[in-house]
């Protein structure tokens, strides 16, 4: 039998938007101002999130139970499958001597920290962000900026920072291509308007987060590297997004970015060097060797073309196709369906699958149960496409199996409690989705009148924040959105496209990505001061983002650039 949701289960829109947020109040006040470990503090917004669902929800606690399960299934694989792997081809290029000769080339290239951030949290983090997403990209530039000397504080949060204005179009569009599955809308419009918002913001990013580790003084002394990188991301971020589409954005305008940083600093360097009253503690300058040989530096970087390089084909639809083994079967009747192979099973989760219903408004009349499939699809997922690259990579690296298999099981012991608590933390999430608390939430911003495009565009980063996905994010709350701008005669490419715009700012506090960035700095039990770092950044640029689009909505010649 389906459950319906219902929004408003106390009868009182105040009282039941308040208990809809205990959850998240809860998480985030034990990381942030009771400094409880994260894993413990992932195991108490479960609780609290499903007490929510059954007793003031009255949900059933089959569906409770079945869903915490499904969320805790996904945050292990793909998304923990993704970082382990990650942090296994890291400690490979470490115990191998690769990343000293790495990072050697970096301070070279960019021997000006706040400059380096530049290059490696805002353009390199975009590339991997664009190829495969879901955590990938702070993963990775944590870890080289606190090999480069930064404290594991500010390497952590300002990788979080600077992974924002690319999200939306993160692992080959899938935020956009979701976005379009949920509300009809043309994929190629949701490209534009999305194209036509955050490029704003790759310009502001890069000073952004030089401001926010060096202060005002900083971005005096660095801004045409600022300057560059953000144009240079900008203008190709535009163009692609306008007249190609979603899936090759961040790629294209990564490798633009990179260059034009590259090409100023053969010409230009800063005039005064040092970070000038970081914000965060700060770190010894870092005791590198002598310059490294050209053919040095080929083979330090060795391990991370070969991971951009299989990231990239991995994302490929062709790709993913033919790894999943998949081939449509015409039925009788004329109807077809499509199957795979072993390399990915699907699995209906029992008690849960067609077996939750939204209800208007936030799911038209007549939309269908929510569907409930884990999808272990094993060969094509981006976590194994990371592990074969970091298995080549440790073979041409000289390592042997039994040193690969023994830094795999030290990994996997550093990462044990980073994997539970993004169990946790998805669990939390799904929990709140088929519970319908999240819709409660979104509700209250949709009720929000002339501000609405304001507000809508927050509705984005709360999903974000909530669920650690933008394509979750637009999965959740993107027909909502449609609706509401129908009703409210706003367009709805418009609000549609700011969901997943507005939701890059959340990034940058959901309780995943902050797990991510401590287990790549080893800075466990640092997950508070990583959110108390971070939050304002994220609420003021969410804001931020909410002024564009309500000028969009509203004003002219901001107007004239939404996508009829």
């Amino acid at each position: 039998m389906t459950w319906l949701q219902h929004y408003d289960p106390l009868n009182n829109v105040w009282f039941s938007t308040s208990v809809a947020a205990l959850p998240v109040v809860v998480l985030l006040s034990a990381i942030a101002v009771f400094r409880i470990r994260i894993h413990l503090a992932a195991v108490l917004g479960l609780a609290v999130a499903l007490a929510v669902a059954l007793f003031a929800y009255r949900m059933p606690v089959q569906l409770a139970c079945a869903s915490a399960a499904y969320g805790a299934a996904y945050g292990l694989f793909p998304i923990g499958w993704i970082i382990l792997n990650l942090i296994f081809l890291y400690q490979l290029t470490v115990e191998s001597g690769r990343f000293e000769v790495l990072r050697a080339s970096l301070a070279t290239l960019a021997p000006d920290p706040r400059i380096q951030v530049i290059v490696i949290a805002f353009c390199f983090g975009a590339f991997f962000e664009g190829a495969a997403g879901f955590g990938t990209p702070v993963a990775v530039t944590a870890a080289i900026l606190m090999g480069l000397g930064f404290k594991p504080l500010e390497a952590s949060a300002l990788s979080l920072i600077a992974n924002t204005a690319p999200v939306a179009y993160g692992s080959l569009g899938t935020p956009i291509i979701a976005l379009n599955a949920v509300t009809g809308i043309d994929l190629h419009k949701l490209s534009a308007m999305v194209g036509r918002q955050l490029p704003f913001f790759s310009m502001i990013v890069p000073f952004w987060v030089v401001a926010a580790m060096s202060g005002l003084r900083g971005v005096r002394d660095v801004w045409p590297a600022a300057l560059t990188a953000g144009v240079a991301f900008a203008i190709p971020q535009f163009l692609v997004s306008n007249f190609h589409g979603p899936w090759l954005v961040d790629v294209i305008a990564s490798v633009c970015s990179m260059g034009a940083v590259a090409l100023l600093l053969l010409h230009w360097k800063p005039a005064t060097a040092g970070r000038h009253g970081s914000n965060g503690p700060q770190a010894d300058p870092p005791k590198l060797p002598a310059r490294p040989k050209g053919s040095d530096v080929i083979r330090a970087w060795m391990p991370w073309i070969v991971l951009s390089t299989f990231l990239f084909f991995w994302g490929l639809p062709g790709v993913k196709t033919f790894l999943n083994g998949e081939r449509t079967v015409i039925a009788a009747g004329g109807q077809t369906r499509t199957e795979y192979a072993m390399t990915r099973i699907d699995v209906s989760v029992p008690r849960l699958h067609l077996m939750v219903q939204r209800t208007p408004p936030v799911a038209p009349v007549g939309a269908p149960p929510e569907k409930a499939v884990y999808s272990f699809n094993w060969l094509s997922a981006s976590g194994t496409g990371i592990l074969f690259a970091a298995l080549l990579s440790g073979c041409l690296m000289g390592l042997r199996p039994n040193q690969m298999a023994a830094i795999y099981w030290r990994t996997i012991v550093r990462v044990r409690f980073s994997l539970l608590t993004i169990m946790g933390m998805l669990a939390i999430g799904y929990v709140t989705k088929y519970s319908g608390t999240d819709a409660t939430l979104g509700l209250a911003l949709a009720r929000t009148g002339g501000w609405y495009p304001f507000f809508g565009t927050l509705l984005g980063w709360l999903g974000v924040a909530l669920t650690g996905s933008d394509t979750a994010s637009n999965v959740l709350f993107g027909g909502l959105q449609k609706i509401t701008a129908e009703q409210t005669q706003i367009s709805p490419v418009l609000m549609c496209s700011a969901n997943s715009s507005g939701g890059v700012m959340g990034k940058m506090i959901d309780a995943q990505s902050i797990v991510v960035a401590s287990t790549a700095t080893n800075y466990f039990g640092g997950e508070g001061a990583i959110l108390r770092y971070v939050f304002f950044h994220s609420i003021a640029l969410a804001c931020l983002v909410g002024v564009l689009v309500y000028l969009q909505a509203r004003v002219e010649p901001f107007a004239s650039m939404v996508v009829r």
